[in-house]
Protein backbone atom coordinates (compact mmCIF):
# COMPACT_ATOMS: atom_id res chain seq x y z
CA UNK A 1 0.00 0.00 0.00
CA UNK A 2 1.46 3.50 -0.73
CA UNK A 3 2.59 5.56 2.12
CA UNK A 4 0.87 8.61 1.09
CA UNK A 5 -2.69 6.77 1.50
CA UNK A 6 -4.65 7.68 4.48
CA UNK A 7 -8.41 6.58 5.03
CA UNK A 8 -10.69 8.89 4.05
CA UNK A 9 -13.95 9.63 6.01
CA UNK A 10 -16.78 8.72 3.92
CA UNK A 11 -19.08 12.28 4.34
CA UNK A 12 -15.89 14.16 3.76
CA UNK A 13 -14.68 12.22 0.95
CA UNK A 14 -18.17 12.07 -0.89
CA UNK A 15 -18.89 16.12 -0.72
CA UNK A 16 -18.12 16.81 -4.09
CA UNK A 17 -20.58 13.94 -4.78
CA UNK A 18 -23.20 14.31 -2.30
CA UNK A 19 -25.91 15.97 -4.53
CA UNK A 20 -26.53 13.33 -6.14
CA UNK A 21 -27.90 11.24 -2.80
CA UNK A 22 -29.91 14.42 -2.25
CA UNK A 23 -30.89 14.76 -5.87
CA UNK A 24 -32.31 11.25 -5.60
CA UNK A 25 -34.26 11.84 -1.98
CA UNK A 26 -35.60 14.90 -3.10
CA UNK A 27 -36.78 12.64 -6.07
CA UNK A 28 -38.02 9.88 -4.22
CA UNK A 29 -39.99 12.74 -2.05
CA UNK A 30 -41.92 14.06 -5.09
CA UNK A 31 -42.81 11.20 -6.31
CA UNK A 32 -44.36 9.90 -3.29
CA UNK A 33 -46.59 13.31 -3.47
CA UNK A 34 -47.44 12.75 -6.74
CA UNK A 35 -48.88 8.87 -6.11
CA UNK A 36 -50.45 9.99 -3.44
CA UNK A 37 -52.59 12.19 -5.18
CA UNK A 38 -53.07 10.49 -8.11
CA UNK A 39 -54.97 7.50 -9.01
CA UNK A 40 -52.88 5.02 -7.79
CA UNK A 41 -53.07 6.96 -3.87
CA UNK A 42 -55.14 4.04 -2.81
CA UNK A 43 -52.33 1.02 -4.00
CA UNK A 44 -49.76 3.28 -2.70
CA UNK A 45 -51.31 3.36 1.02
CA UNK A 46 -52.56 0.07 1.29
CA UNK A 47 -49.30 -1.63 0.02
CA UNK A 48 -47.17 0.36 2.98
CA UNK A 49 -49.93 -0.88 5.05
CA UNK A 50 -49.70 -4.59 4.07
CA UNK A 51 -48.15 -7.14 6.63
CA UNK A 52 -44.99 -9.40 5.72
CA UNK A 53 -44.07 -11.73 8.83
CA UNK A 54 -45.54 -9.55 11.00
CA UNK A 55 -44.53 -6.20 10.16
CA UNK A 56 -46.11 -3.91 7.92
CA UNK A 57 -44.41 -2.70 5.04
CA UNK A 58 -43.95 0.76 6.00
CA UNK A 59 -42.96 -1.42 9.69
CA UNK A 60 -40.28 -3.15 7.86
CA UNK A 61 -38.81 0.13 6.31
CA UNK A 62 -38.46 2.43 9.00
CA UNK A 63 -37.35 -0.46 11.93
CA UNK A 64 -35.73 -2.72 9.31
CA UNK A 65 -34.24 -0.87 6.63
CA UNK A 66 -33.23 2.62 8.59
CA UNK A 67 -30.89 0.48 10.96
CA UNK A 68 -28.49 0.74 7.86
CA UNK A 69 -28.73 4.69 7.78
CA UNK A 70 -28.74 4.66 11.71
CA UNK A 71 -25.56 2.55 11.42
CA UNK A 72 -23.86 5.02 8.95
CA UNK A 73 -24.69 7.69 11.31
CA UNK A 74 -23.06 5.65 14.07
CA UNK A 75 -20.01 4.43 11.81
CA UNK A 76 -19.21 7.76 10.91
CA UNK A 77 -19.68 9.79 14.65
CA UNK A 78 -17.21 7.38 15.92
CA UNK A 79 -14.99 7.51 13.12
CA UNK A 80 -15.12 11.66 13.50
CA UNK A 81 -14.34 11.88 16.83
CA UNK A 82 -11.64 9.44 17.48
CA UNK A 83 -9.78 10.16 14.34
CA UNK A 84 -11.40 12.80 12.38
CA UNK A 85 -12.85 16.52 12.39
CA UNK A 86 -14.08 16.06 15.94
CA UNK A 87 -11.24 14.21 17.39
CA UNK A 88 -9.89 17.29 19.54
CA UNK A 89 -12.12 19.63 21.85
CA UNK A 90 -11.43 22.75 20.03
CA UNK A 91 -12.51 21.34 16.54
CA UNK A 92 -15.57 20.25 18.79
CA UNK A 93 -16.67 23.27 20.30
CA UNK A 94 -17.86 25.59 17.71
CA UNK A 95 -20.07 23.02 15.91
CA UNK A 96 -21.38 21.51 19.36
CA UNK A 97 -22.56 25.08 20.60
CA UNK A 98 -24.06 25.77 16.84
CA UNK A 99 -25.46 22.22 16.86
CA UNK A 100 -27.34 22.91 20.63
CA UNK A 101 -28.41 26.46 19.91
CA UNK A 102 -29.83 24.74 16.82
CA UNK A 103 -31.95 22.18 18.63
CA UNK A 104 -33.08 24.10 21.83
CA UNK A 105 -34.43 27.24 19.77
CA UNK A 106 -36.50 24.66 17.15
CA UNK A 107 -37.74 22.68 19.96
CA UNK A 108 -38.67 26.22 21.67
CA UNK A 109 -40.62 27.41 18.83
CA UNK A 110 -42.02 24.27 18.70
CA UNK A 111 -43.47 24.28 22.13
CA UNK A 112 -44.56 27.68 21.95
CA UNK A 113 -46.64 26.98 18.91
CA UNK A 114 -48.13 23.96 20.72
CA UNK A 115 -48.56 25.42 24.28
CA UNK A 116 -51.85 24.90 24.45
CA UNK A 117 -52.16 21.42 22.62
CA UNK A 118 -50.85 19.03 25.55
CA UNK A 119 -52.10 16.32 23.47
CA UNK A 120 -48.94 17.41 20.56
CA UNK A 121 -46.29 19.07 22.77
CA UNK A 122 -45.23 15.14 22.68
CA UNK A 123 -43.79 16.35 18.96
CA UNK A 124 -40.73 18.98 20.24
CA UNK A 125 -37.98 16.86 18.79
CA UNK A 126 -39.68 16.79 15.13
CA UNK A 127 -37.67 19.98 14.33
CA UNK A 128 -34.59 19.91 16.19
CA UNK A 129 -32.93 17.27 13.00
CA UNK A 130 -30.74 18.29 10.02
CA UNK A 131 -31.09 16.33 7.26
CA UNK A 132 -27.33 16.11 5.85
CA UNK A 133 -27.66 14.27 2.56
CA UNK A 134 -29.99 17.39 1.84
CA UNK A 135 -28.15 20.27 3.12
CA UNK A 136 -24.40 18.96 1.86
CA UNK A 137 -26.60 18.27 -1.43
CA UNK A 138 -26.96 21.74 -1.97
CA UNK A 139 -23.70 22.81 -0.82
CA UNK A 140 -22.55 20.63 -3.55
CA UNK A 141 -24.55 22.42 -5.88
CA UNK A 142 -23.17 25.47 -5.46
CA UNK A 143 -19.63 24.11 -5.69
CA UNK A 144 -16.64 26.40 -5.06
CA UNK A 145 -19.46 29.31 -4.32
CA UNK A 146 -19.14 28.06 -0.84
CA UNK A 147 -15.92 28.19 0.95
CA UNK A 148 -14.35 24.50 1.91
CA UNK A 149 -14.73 25.48 5.60
CA UNK A 150 -18.29 25.67 5.48
CA UNK A 151 -18.90 22.40 4.21
CA UNK A 152 -16.67 20.90 7.18
CA UNK A 153 -18.52 22.94 9.71
CA UNK A 154 -21.89 21.44 8.33
CA UNK A 155 -20.51 18.35 8.37
CA UNK A 156 -19.17 18.31 12.23
CA UNK A 157 -22.28 20.30 12.97
CA UNK A 158 -24.67 17.65 11.34
CA UNK A 159 -22.89 14.38 13.41
CA UNK A 160 -23.40 16.10 16.72
CA UNK A 161 -27.11 16.89 15.85
CA UNK A 162 -27.19 13.26 14.22
CA UNK A 163 -26.13 12.14 18.03
CA UNK A 164 -28.35 14.49 19.66
CA UNK A 165 -30.88 12.91 17.37
CA UNK A 166 -30.39 9.20 18.51
CA UNK A 167 -30.26 10.19 22.06
CA UNK A 168 -33.45 11.95 21.97
CA UNK A 169 -35.01 8.70 20.42
CA UNK A 170 -33.88 6.34 22.84
CA UNK A 171 -34.70 8.65 25.65
CA UNK A 172 -37.74 10.16 24.45
CA UNK A 173 -39.27 8.15 22.11
CA UNK A 174 -39.75 4.38 23.72
CA UNK A 175 -42.15 1.93 24.20
CA UNK A 176 -43.45 0.00 27.17
CA UNK A 177 -39.61 -1.67 28.24
CA UNK A 178 -39.67 -5.84 27.94
CA UNK A 179 -37.04 -6.14 30.78
CA UNK A 180 -36.06 -9.88 29.56
CA UNK A 181 -35.32 -8.10 25.92
CA UNK A 182 -32.93 -5.82 27.34
CA UNK A 183 -31.47 -7.74 29.20
CA UNK A 184 -30.73 -10.12 26.13
CA UNK A 185 -29.84 -6.61 24.21
CA UNK A 186 -27.05 -5.96 26.59
CA UNK A 187 -25.63 -9.11 26.64
CA UNK A 188 -25.28 -8.71 22.83
CA UNK A 189 -23.80 -5.72 23.20
CA UNK A 190 -21.10 -7.01 25.87
CA UNK A 191 -20.11 -9.50 23.49
CA UNK A 192 -19.60 -7.12 20.37
CA UNK A 193 -17.64 -5.09 23.13
CA UNK A 194 -15.39 -8.02 24.14
CA UNK A 195 -14.72 -9.02 20.54
CA UNK A 196 -13.72 -5.14 19.81
CA UNK A 197 -11.10 -5.21 22.83
CA UNK A 198 -9.96 -8.97 22.19
CA UNK A 199 -8.77 -7.93 18.58
CA UNK A 200 -11.93 -9.55 16.51
CA UNK A 201 -11.00 -8.00 13.12
CA UNK A 202 -13.62 -9.58 10.52
CA UNK A 203 -16.78 -8.23 9.92
CA UNK A 204 -18.67 -11.24 9.70
CA UNK A 205 -19.44 -12.49 13.01
CA UNK A 206 -20.16 -8.55 14.35
CA UNK A 207 -22.79 -8.34 11.29
CA UNK A 208 -23.90 -11.71 12.25
CA UNK A 209 -24.43 -10.45 16.33
CA UNK A 210 -25.67 -7.03 14.83
CA UNK A 211 -28.32 -9.08 13.58
CA UNK A 212 -29.16 -10.45 16.52
CA UNK A 213 -28.83 -7.02 18.54
CA UNK A 214 -31.40 -5.42 16.20
CA UNK A 215 -33.90 -8.33 17.09
CA UNK A 216 -33.77 -8.37 20.42
CA UNK A 217 -34.09 -4.16 20.49
CA UNK A 218 -37.03 -4.16 18.52
CA UNK A 219 -38.71 -6.47 21.07
CA UNK A 220 -37.29 -4.36 23.81
CA UNK A 221 -39.54 -1.44 23.23
CA UNK A 222 -36.43 0.83 22.34
CA UNK A 223 -36.58 1.98 18.73
CA UNK A 224 -34.73 -0.36 16.61
CA UNK A 225 -32.70 1.82 14.82
CA UNK A 226 -30.65 2.32 18.21
CA UNK A 227 -29.62 -1.20 17.37
CA UNK A 228 -27.19 0.41 14.57
CA UNK A 229 -26.14 2.64 16.41
CA UNK A 230 -24.93 0.51 19.26
CA UNK A 231 -23.16 -2.10 16.72
CA UNK A 232 -21.59 0.91 14.74
CA UNK A 233 -19.58 1.32 18.86
CA UNK A 234 -18.12 -2.02 18.80
CA UNK A 235 -16.84 -1.86 14.76
CA UNK A 236 -12.67 -1.77 15.24
CA UNK A 237 -11.07 1.50 14.13
CA UNK A 238 -7.61 1.75 14.05
CA UNK A 239 -6.60 5.29 14.63
CA UNK A 240 -4.04 7.11 12.09
CA UNK A 241 -2.98 9.94 14.52
CA UNK A 242 -1.73 11.60 11.67
CA UNK A 243 0.13 8.48 10.14
CA UNK A 244 0.06 8.67 6.17
CA UNK A 245 0.54 4.69 5.89
CA UNK A 246 -2.14 3.45 8.69
CA UNK A 247 -4.21 0.73 7.03
CA UNK A 248 -7.89 0.49 6.43
CA UNK A 249 -9.72 -0.69 9.39
CA UNK A 250 -12.81 -2.88 9.65
CA UNK A 251 -14.53 0.68 10.12
CA UNK A 252 -13.01 2.44 6.82
CA UNK A 253 -14.37 -1.06 5.17
CA UNK A 254 -17.94 -1.41 6.58
CA UNK A 255 -18.29 2.32 6.03
CA UNK A 256 -17.39 2.50 2.74
CA UNK A 257 -19.54 -0.55 1.65
CA UNK A 258 -22.74 0.71 3.33
CA UNK A 259 -22.68 4.68 1.81
CA UNK A 260 -23.86 3.68 -1.15
CA UNK A 261 -26.81 1.73 0.07
CA UNK A 262 -27.69 4.56 2.52
CA UNK A 263 -27.37 7.11 -0.13
CA UNK A 264 -29.17 5.74 -3.25
CA UNK A 265 -31.54 2.70 -1.27
CA UNK A 266 -32.69 3.09 2.10
CA UNK A 267 -32.96 7.23 2.12
CA UNK A 268 -34.71 6.86 -1.26
CA UNK A 269 -37.04 4.26 0.14
CA UNK A 270 -37.40 5.73 3.30
CA UNK A 271 -38.58 9.27 1.42
CA UNK A 272 -40.61 7.37 -1.09
CA UNK A 273 -42.67 5.49 1.88
CA UNK A 274 -42.66 8.32 4.21
CA UNK A 275 -43.54 11.93 2.20
CA UNK A 276 -46.45 10.80 0.58
CA UNK A 277 -49.77 12.77 1.79
CA UNK A 278 -53.20 13.27 -0.02
CA UNK A 279 -53.99 16.50 -0.24
CA UNK A 280 -57.49 15.43 -0.80
CA UNK A 281 -60.15 16.99 1.79
CA UNK A 282 -57.44 19.48 3.23
CA UNK A 283 -57.91 23.21 4.31
CA UNK A 284 -55.70 26.08 4.17
CA UNK A 285 -56.58 25.46 8.01
CA UNK A 286 -54.70 22.75 8.13
CA UNK A 287 -51.85 24.45 7.37
CA UNK A 288 -52.29 26.77 10.85
CA UNK A 289 -52.55 23.95 13.09
CA UNK A 290 -50.57 23.57 15.84
CA UNK A 291 -48.47 20.84 14.39
CA UNK A 292 -47.85 22.26 10.81
CA UNK A 293 -46.86 25.26 12.37
CA UNK A 294 -44.82 24.76 15.17
CA UNK A 295 -42.75 21.99 12.40
CA UNK A 296 -42.92 24.16 9.84
CA UNK A 297 -41.81 27.54 11.86
CA UNK A 298 -39.56 25.09 14.29
CA UNK A 299 -37.01 24.12 11.41
CA UNK A 300 -37.26 28.07 9.17
CA UNK A 301 -37.31 30.45 12.64
CA UNK A 302 -35.69 28.01 15.54
CA UNK A 303 -33.07 26.33 13.38
CA UNK A 304 -31.89 29.99 11.71
CA UNK A 305 -31.70 31.50 14.91
CA UNK A 306 -30.22 28.65 16.74
CA UNK A 307 -27.51 28.03 14.68
CA UNK A 308 -26.63 31.36 13.45
CA UNK A 309 -26.96 32.92 16.98
CA UNK A 310 -24.94 30.07 18.83
CA UNK A 311 -22.13 30.77 16.56
CA UNK A 312 -22.41 34.47 16.58
CA UNK A 313 -22.07 34.39 20.22
CA UNK A 314 -19.44 31.90 20.29
CA UNK A 315 -17.01 34.32 18.28
CA UNK A 316 -18.42 36.99 20.25
CA UNK A 317 -16.92 35.79 23.37
CA UNK A 318 -13.86 34.82 22.10
CA UNK A 319 -14.73 31.26 22.85
CA UNK A 320 -14.32 29.99 18.55
CA UNK A 321 -13.45 31.61 15.36
CA UNK A 322 -15.94 31.60 12.21
CA UNK A 323 -15.02 28.95 9.06
CA UNK A 324 -11.98 30.48 7.86
CA UNK A 325 -12.49 32.86 4.60
CA UNK A 326 -16.39 32.66 5.11
CA UNK A 327 -18.12 36.16 5.79
CA UNK A 328 -21.56 36.23 8.20
CA UNK A 329 -23.98 36.16 5.37
CA UNK A 330 -22.67 32.75 4.39
CA UNK A 331 -22.77 31.36 7.56
CA UNK A 332 -26.25 32.89 8.02
CA UNK A 333 -26.98 31.02 4.90
CA UNK A 334 -25.72 27.70 6.14
CA UNK A 335 -28.00 28.53 9.43
CA UNK A 336 -30.94 28.11 6.89
CA UNK A 337 -29.75 25.05 5.19
CA UNK A 338 -29.98 23.36 8.87
CA UNK A 339 -33.45 23.87 8.65
CA UNK A 340 -33.46 21.16 6.13
CA UNK A 341 -34.89 18.38 8.24
CA UNK A 342 -36.34 15.83 5.91
CA UNK A 343 -35.57 12.46 6.75
CA UNK A 344 -34.98 12.53 10.74
CA UNK A 345 -37.21 15.38 11.06
CA UNK A 346 -40.11 12.83 9.34
CA UNK A 347 -38.66 9.65 11.04
CA UNK A 348 -38.94 11.49 14.44
CA UNK A 349 -43.13 13.01 13.34
CA UNK A 350 -43.95 9.20 12.88
CA UNK A 351 -42.31 8.21 16.62
CA UNK A 352 -44.03 10.59 18.14
CA UNK A 353 -47.44 10.13 16.65
CA UNK A 354 -47.41 7.06 15.35
CA UNK A 355 -50.95 6.06 16.51
CA UNK A 356 -52.71 9.12 15.07
CA UNK A 357 -52.30 9.27 11.05
CA UNK A 358 -54.16 13.09 11.40
CA UNK A 359 -50.94 14.27 13.09
CA UNK A 360 -48.32 12.28 10.97
CA UNK A 361 -50.47 14.24 7.35
CA UNK A 362 -49.54 17.15 9.65
CA UNK A 363 -46.37 16.27 10.44
CA UNK A 364 -45.24 15.46 6.70
CA UNK A 365 -46.78 18.86 5.75
CA UNK A 366 -44.63 20.64 8.24
CA UNK A 367 -41.79 19.13 7.56
CA UNK A 368 -41.99 19.92 3.69
CA UNK A 369 -42.89 23.40 3.77
CA UNK A 370 -40.28 24.17 6.58
CA UNK A 371 -37.41 22.04 4.78
CA UNK A 372 -38.49 23.51 1.28
CA UNK A 373 -38.23 27.01 2.45
CA UNK A 374 -35.25 26.57 3.92
CA UNK A 375 -33.37 25.13 0.94
CA UNK A 376 -34.42 27.66 -0.99
CA UNK A 377 -34.17 30.64 1.44
CA UNK A 378 -30.58 29.26 2.28
CA UNK A 379 -28.83 28.54 -1.49
CA UNK A 380 -30.70 32.23 -2.41
CA UNK A 381 -28.53 33.95 0.71
CA UNK A 382 -25.37 31.70 -0.38
CA UNK A 383 -25.57 32.64 -3.91
CA UNK A 384 -26.33 36.14 -3.19
CA UNK A 385 -23.18 35.97 -0.27
CA UNK A 386 -20.40 34.58 -2.83
CA UNK A 387 -21.81 37.14 -5.50
CA UNK A 388 -21.33 40.12 -3.02
CA UNK A 389 -17.58 38.61 -1.76
CA UNK A 390 -16.56 38.77 -5.55
CA UNK A 391 -17.38 41.87 -6.15
CA UNK A 392 -15.64 43.43 -2.84
CA UNK A 393 -12.67 41.50 -3.87
CA UNK A 394 -12.68 42.65 -7.34
CA UNK A 395 -13.16 46.15 -5.66
CA UNK A 396 -10.24 45.87 -3.02
CA UNK A 397 -8.05 44.52 -6.56
CA UNK A 398 -8.64 47.68 -8.17
CA UNK A 399 -8.43 50.46 -5.36
CA UNK A 400 -5.38 52.60 -6.26
CA UNK A 401 -2.87 53.56 -3.18
CA UNK A 402 -3.31 57.16 -2.21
Amino acid sequence: MPRHFRPVSVLRSFLTSEASGGMILMASAALALAIANSAWSDAYFSTLKTYVGGLSILHWINDGLMVVFFLLVGLEIKREVLDGRLRTWPDRLLPGIAALGGMLAPALVYVAVNRHSPETLRGWAIPTATDIAFALGVLALLGSRVPVSLKIFLTALAIIDDLGAVVIIAAFYTADLSLPMLGGAAAVFAVLFGMNRAGVKRLTPYLVLGAVLWFLVLKSGIHATIAGVLLALTIPLRLSLGEPDDPISPLHTLEHAIHPWSAYLVLPVFGFANAGVSFAGMSTQMLLDPVTLGVALGLFLGKQAGVFGAVLAAVKLGLAQRPAHAGWWQVYGLSLLCGVGFTMSLFVGLLAFASSPELEAEVKIGVLLGSGTCMVAGALVLLLASKADRIAIAGKRHETPA
